[in-house]
Parts: structure tokens; sequence; C-alpha cells
């Protein structure tokens, strides 16, 4: 049920779902001692791939070793690593990028400007943290999604 309104606008989400996740969402997920693949099916009641950008990876170095824990966890081999080709390396325009050519991703992020520029692509769902585990946003009524 969860995911059934986006799959009327996106054919291809599906099962076993990949889910590209930003560089916050792994550090909150430490944070609140959520075991990632497992807290995603818990979320989506299916087989999830989690899949990491260079950018994502490059960015979890750049921050240092307060982040090490989050980078050790995204170099985890369960996650998909995705090779970027584009210059630079600014995490989120990376993902905003990729789910605009590629629209069988769910994107896992708690930064609000990344949700907001997420939100403007049609058909991507959007997971976050909310009370300890993970939540799918719904579609926006723009869509047509029932309410």
């Amino acid at each position: 049920m969860r995911l059934r309104n986006f799959t009327l606008y996106n054919s291809a989400l599906g099962p076993p779902y990949h889910i590209l996740i930003d560089t916050n969402f792994i550090n909150f997920s430490i944070q609140n001692k959520l075991e990632l693949v497992e807290a995603m099916m818990d979320c989506l009641y299916a087989k999830c791939i989690p899949c990491v950008t260079d950018c994502v990876i490059a960015e979890l170095e750049k921050l240092g070793p307060k982040y090490r824990i989050a980078l050790r966890v995204a170099r985890d081999p369960r996650f998909e690593r995705l090779p970027c080709t584009h210059k630079g390396t600014y995490a989120d325009d990376c993902l905003v990028q990729r789910v605009t050519q590629h629209k069988c991703y769910i994107v896992a992020t708690c930064d609000r400007d990344l949700k907001r520029r997420i939100r403007k692509i049609p058909g991507i769902p959007i997971m976050y943290i909310s009370k300890r585990k993970y939540t799918i946003e719904r579609l926006p009524e723009a869509y047509g999604a029932p309410a």
C-alpha cells in the first residue's frame, strides 16, 4: 500500500527497491541506532538495495573522523556503489541529477533543501527518519495522488 500510489505515476518503481542514500541519512540512521537495510525492509515490506554514489562517499571522506562510522556503513558490501561521471563532488546535485535521469530510485534523505528539490521531480518517493524509524513521504496532491 505504501508505494502503490507511486507506481501509478512511476512504472520504473518496483521491488527490489533501489534506494539512493544521502550523506546525512546514513549519519542520522547511526544516531537513531537504525540498521539501514533492515529498517528499509521494515518500512517498505520488500527487498531493498541501498545505493551510494561516489559523491556521497567523497563527502563522507571530506567530513573527517567524526563521520568514519558513517563512511564504514556506506562502504558496506550490501550497498550498491554508483559511479559518478560528472565534475565536482556535491552530493545533493549528484542525487538530483541521477533521479532526474533515472526515475527508478527512492531518495533517502533528512536534508530539507534536498527534499524540496526532489519533490519537484514527479514520481520520486522520499524516505526520511521520523520517530526512530524510516518513513516514506506521500506524493503531493498536485500529482493527483489521493489525499
